[in-house]
């Protein structure tokens, strides 16, 4: 288990740079939702339509989803779709797999669990985390029970820690964890406490802080963080 800690003026750009990457190898990369991804989706878009990289063998999947229909503006496939898919539609086919978090929490983890089974529950070539304030990853929060599944790859969440308050559908820590590479995307002051907590050099696995969950569980994780979400990590000069 490595972690490697990338403090940048832009993580977004140096984060798609890193999702060009895992494309062009083709297979399976998982997205993630919030606001912070955007501009790297927008960046990877570009940077594949200006290369004329050929995605047919690569198949997008989402970490989580929130409980509310694909069209609405809190939906993590919507800020996908507008800033990824849709300028990648004009090239060609996208192969996407939605979680349809509109079925309500439990029938969406059934209905995305039976599409991972009949992908082969395939490994990911890489999968992309952002983190709250509160520690939580995708949409497994602090002290919650869905922290312990083990058996399931996709969980129903019925109550959400943070906001927006509404269900979720989220993949496992170990289904998270069947990658061949973790990066985590974090940005702002808000974040810079749990940074610290998560993945600094005193960091312990904590079912209080989730995100701490995954380092020990993934063989490659990558930390890329803007200097005020590193504010509270040792001087790295």
């Amino acid at each position: 288990m490595t972690v490697e800690i990338d403090v940048v003026d832009e993580p977004a750009r140096a984060c798609s740079a890193i999702l060009l990457s895992a494309v062009m190898a083709g297979g399976h990369v998982v997205l993630t939702g919030g606001s912070t991804p955007r501009r790297a989706y927008e960046e990877l878009a570009r940077a594949i339509l200006e290369l004329g990289i050929d995605i047919s063998q690569t198949e997008f999947w989402f970490g989580d989803e929130r409980c509310v229909p694909p069209e609405d503006e809190r939906s993590n496939y919507r800020l996908a779709k507008e800033s990824l898919f849709d300028p990648l539609a004009k090239a060609g086919p996208v192969r996407v797999h939605r979680i349809e978090g509109e079925r309500g929490h439990e029938e969406g983890a059934r209905a995305y669990e039976r599409e991972l089974g009949e992908a082969g529950a395939p490994p990911f070539e890489l999968v992309l985390m952002g983190m709250g304030p509160d520690g939580h990853t995708a949409s497994l929060f602090p002290g919650q029970a869905t922290l312990q599944e083990e058996s399931r790859p996709v969980v129903g969440v019925p109550e959400a820690g943070l906001e927006p308050f509404v269900p979720r559908v989220s993949l496992t820590l170990p289904a998270l964890a069947k990658t061949r590479r973790m990066v985590f995307l974090i940005e702002g002051e808000a974040k810079a406490d749990v940074v610290a907590r998560a993945f600094g050099p005193d960091a312990q696995p904590d079912h209080d802080l989730p995100a701490s969950l995954l380092p020990p569980m993934v063989k490659e994780i990558q930390v890329l963080l803007d200097p005020s979400a590193a504010a509270r990590l040792p001087d790295r000069s």
